[in-house]
């Protein structure tokens, strides 16, 4: 589809729908932060969480690390993963309380996707004239909700007496850097950004059943939802750059040309799996 064959009309409705789960995943943000900034002074008058409750939440977090919470393929990182474990076992680390760090971690995630889509956006198949226009337009929407999923985890940071986290994820910089070095064409960006929204996703599931204060745990729980609609997009737009049909990458669709997967290809789980999900204190600040 060429720039001036595309209709920004269906395409404007959509983003409607994004933005209104957007809108409210922010509301749950910013609800409850009050409640997150009493709970940080607590804790620091305190200077250490209750230890049977700091216990708990090393033991849960020792046994997600132990049952892969690092990822296959070119974002894994399993020695990091191992070494983490082995702090992990050292009392000091252990009784630290983890709400910060992996809110920390989601930041970072957020800041390799916000830069991952701004460096899209410079090539000519995704940001330029030769662009698909849904393409494009998605990009460029995606990005700006990462931003806004930045801005809420670490305000939820500052809340909680934390620095934020303003650097992308260490341990996954240098791969992507890698993986936007041997891209050619808008396959690779997609199959990219799938990959790192498929991550956050299923980080987000993990840290949401680890997070200890309610409303970290509902803005992370929020903002998975988000990811996965970004996942499920991809997938779909994905599937149709492979059979070769980028003509299909339309709004609204021809339905009658789309083959028969399109209507399940974006929801291949009736669970949201969890195998990708990263380390949840992988890039807290150090």
């Amino acid at each position: 589809m060429t720039k001036e064959a595309f209709d920004p009309r269906p395409f404007n409705e959509l983003i409607e729908q994004s933005s209104d789960l957007q809108s409210d995943t922010m509301k749950d943000a910013r609800h409850g932060l009050e409640e997150a900034v009493e709970l940080g002074h607590e804790l620091r008058s305190r200077g250490e969480l209750d230890r049977e409750e700091a216990q708990a939440v090393a033991e849960e977090r020792r046994s997600m690390l132990r049952t892969g919470l690092f990822g296959a393929g070119a974002l894994a990182a399993a020695g990091f993963g191992a070494a983490l474990l082995t702090l992990e076992s050292t009392p000091a680390f252990a009784s630290t309380p983890t709400d910060v760090q992996i809110l920390q971690s989601n930041a970072s995630i957020e800041v390799l996707a916000v830069n991952t889509y701004k460096t899209a956006l410079t090539l000519p198949y995704i940001g330029g004239s030769s662009a698909n226009g849904v393409i494009k337009a998605f990009a460029e929407t995606t990005m700006s909700q990462h931003a806004q999923h930045l801005s809420a985890f670490n305000a939820a940071v500052k809340s909680l007496g934390g620095t934020p986290q303003n650097s992308a994820d260490p341990a996954l910089v240098p791969a992507v850097k890698a993986a936007v070095a041997k891209i050619t064409g808008p396959e690779g960006v997609i199959a990219l950004a799938l990959e790192l929204e498929q991550a956050a996703a299923e980080t987000y599931v993990k840290a949401t059943g680890v997070i200890t204060t309610t409303s970290a745990r509902t803005l992370t729980a929020s903002v998975m939802g988000v990811e996965a609609q970004h996942a499920a997009i991809l997938l779909a737009v994905g599937a149709l750059l492979k059979a070769n049909a980028p003509q299909l990458i339309a709004l609204p669709p021809n339905a009658s040309a789309l083959p028969a997967a399109a209507g399940s290809v974006g929801f291949p789980d009736a669970f949201y799996p969890t195998a990708g999900a990263r380390p949840l204190t992988e890039g807290a600040v150090k």
